[in-house]
């Protein structure tokens, strides 16, 4: 993953060679011959209490009631991780989408976008709407007004499971956006039923101008059907919270090798490349070390590649859906600071035996 689809002077630091004519990096900062030199930014958000470099919290509880108890602006990391929507609905209201005029006259959360004109453009059709036709309206507003809402209603008359779906997490998605420090990195890790639904309403609920990449996960195990192309590969939307201020850091990125090393120097070779949007890397394996046992398990490797790249030593990184904690042993050994959070006993369970060291709330 690159700064480079970003336009104006994110804090970035580039491995050398400089790429000619790359956005995203910083003007006028040289690159020495050897390692990369950090480029001068805002320091990271301030330590909580007794944490210290390589700590990490676990809290036992519903993540949005957790999520809302935490100080704003707090992460320069956040991976959400949420279950995948198999097609079980999950139940709640029907929401009948109002035009832009109305919401701005009664918004029922204004966000930071309040009191911005949104683009003109007509309510979309509710086609639903017979079902429940006594229910009352209610107004929900991303930080884009009316572009939100017709999306969120387009989408839903095409298919209820991702409204079901998309109910759950985007309180999740506002909650972790709020929790993002200015020069902070969103990750949410999908799966190809869900994740075109959700750039498009990432896009208007944080502004299309925030996203920064679309990384593809690729492995290779498991079954494969003779009917299509087997599907193999995870999606991960990231979003800057700043395109001007993000972090990012290719130097402490983990190289790959060149799959013709022939065509370059012995020492590129050696070396080894950048790796790109895609990344070939395998599930946790059946035995070895990272095997814990917790079935939605991710690779080390996937995210010791995030935190690498998003975070600098001391910074805060959140993961909502910790599971198994994957995230909190690499952030821990890179010596960042880690909160994990899960509802499920088994889970907690996981990563209290995987991380010792780690306080536990809410038990």
């Amino acid at each position: 993953m690159s700064g480079t689809d970003v336009a104006g002077s994110a804090v970035v630091r580039e491995a050398p060679p400089p790429v000619a004519g790359a956005r995203g990096a910083v003007a006028g900062v040289p690159v020495a011959s050897g390692p990369s030199v950090p480029v001068p930014s805002a320091p990271g958000p301030p330590a909580a209490g007794p944490s210290a470099p390589g700590s990490v919290e676990i809290h036992h509880g519903d993540n949005l009631a957790v999520a809302r108890s935490l100080p704003e602006a707090a992460f320069t990391l956040v991976y959400l991780d949420p279950p995948f929507n198999t097609g079980r609905v999950r139940t709640r209201a029907v929401e009948t989408a109002r035009s832009a005029a109305s919401a701005f006259k009664t918004p029922q959360d204004p966000g930071p976008g309040a009191g911005i004109d949104p683009v003109a453009a007509p309510p979309a059709p509710d086609r639903r709407s017979s079902e429940h036709a006594d229910a009352e309206p209610v107004v929900r507003r991303g930080f884009h007004g009316r572009e939100y809402e017709r999306l969120r209603g387009d989408l839903r008359a095409y298919d209820d499971r991702f409204d079901d779906y998309w109910g759950f997490l985007e309180p999740r998605l506002r909650e972790a956006w709020r929790l993002l420090a200015d020069d902070g990195t969103l990750y949410l890790h999908l799966d190809f039923r869900e994740t075109h639904y959700a750039k498009v309403l990432m896009d208007a609920l944080f502004g299309r101008d925030r996203f920064l990449n679309e990384i593809i996960w690729a492995y290779d195990y498991g079954a494969k059907t003779r009917r299509r192309w087997p599907t193999k590969h995870d999606t991960i939307l990231v979003y800057v919270k700043d395109p001007q201020r993000y972090w990012f850091d290719s130097a402490a990125v983990d190289r790959e090798p060149y799959m013709a090393p022939g065509l370059v120097t012995p020492e590129k070779a050696a070396r080894g490349k950048l790796p790109t949007d895609v990344w070939w890397h395998t599930i946790v394996p059946t035995t070895g070390r990272e095997k814990t046992g917790y079935p939605t398990q991710k690779p080390e490797g996937v995210l010791r590649r995030i935190v690498q790249a998003s975070s600098r030593r001391g910074d805060r990184v959140l993961d909502l859906f910790a599971g198994s904690g994957t995230t909190g042993a690499v952030a821990a050994a890179l010596g960042r600071r880690a909160v994990l959070v899960d509802e499920n006993a088994d889970a907690i369970e996981v990563m209290r035996r995987r991380m010792p060291q780690a306080r536990v709330f809410g038990d």
